[in-house]
């Protein structure tokens, strides 16, 4: 799964067996994987099939019900907040800013975890949060007000500030969701060279695409469980995503990428596909 050495264990993840519900509904059952040091997970499925719970678990934010999840071998559960923020930094769907904080002063925070109870940023924390402006490319922001920036910009900043905490592991749910196409390609670039250099990612997406081109390992959950994990190719698959998303989907191998591109197909071809007269569709390639 990882195109890093295992031997070091700073940045694993261990899910096992997980089960968590708001109320005495259960939200996800069973679930497990592993993401190894410098491994790049993606969680893909439908809304409502707990994608964003899986997140907020790992983070420490919520306690399963049953199961248990380690980061580094420790169990979350005995681990303090500050201890989980020097390993952990989450990229959330949504980033609520309603003060106006400077983007750098809202960056800084990230360093919170490293800081003292009442100590004061110094130089290096100050050269660490410009860093990751740089790398988001949001440096040109650092004097605005977060209350000013757009959600594609708001999102950057977000990542940028989980940077600053210098993580092992980053955690992020569809952190694209209101990123254009250039900047979503470029935060998973970034991604990827940070999975390059030892940390370890797990991330929520709804972009079926950009999971079959980033990620290593991908973990396929259907109301609650997980219905498939493994490859991309092995798990993004015509009959996968038809059974999961109950709806035909158009899966093929990119040749420039070499990885697979999916695709939603209408209702027309979906019903010339369901015809008893077709006997072949190109949604099938793989």
């Amino acid at each position: 799964m990882s195109s890093t050495a295992e031997g070091s264990a700073r940045g694993r993840v261990d899910v096992e067996q997980v089960t968590f519900g708001y109320h005495r509904d259960a939200v996800v059952r069973d679930v497990s994987f592993r993401a190894p040091p410098g491994g790049f997970v993606g969680i893909i499925g439908p809304n409502g099939s707990g994608k964003s719970t899986v997140i907020k678990l790992i983070s420490g934010l919520m306690a399963p019900w049953s199961g248990h999840i380690a980061l580094d071998g420790t169990d979350v559960a005995s681990l303090s907040r500050r201890e989980i923020g020097r390993r952990v930094a989450v990229v959330p769907q949504e980033t609520d800013m309603p003060f106006p904080f400077t983007v750098l002063e809202m960056v800084l925070f990230g360093r919170t975890p490293h800081l003292g109870g009442f100590a004061f940023e110094q130089e290096r924390d100050l050269q660490v949060a410009r860093s990751a402006l740089e790398r988001t490319g949001t440096l040109a922001l650092a004097d605005r007000p977060v209350t000013e920036l757009s959600g594609g910009e708001r999102q950057r900043v977000a990542l940028a500030r989980a940077l600053a905490q210098e993580p092992a592991i980053l955690l992020l749910d569809e952190p694209s969701a209101f990123l254009d196409i250039r900047h979503a390609v470029e935060m998973y670039d970034l991604l990827r060279a940070l999975r390059d250099e030892g940390v370890t990612i797990v991330s929520t997406l709804h972009d079926l695409n950009l999971a079959a081109l980033y990620c290593e390992h991908i973990v396929l959950l259907s109301e609650g469980t997980v219905y498939q994990q493994g490859a991309p190719s092995a798990v993004i698959t015509y009959e996968h995503l038809t059974a999961v998303y109950e709806t035909e989907i158009y899966v093929s191998m990119n040749e420039i990428t070499n990885t697979l591109n999916v695709l939603p197909l209408d209702g027309r071809s979906r019903a010339t596909l369901r015809s008893p007269a077709s006997e072949s569709s190109p949604s099938r390639e793989t």
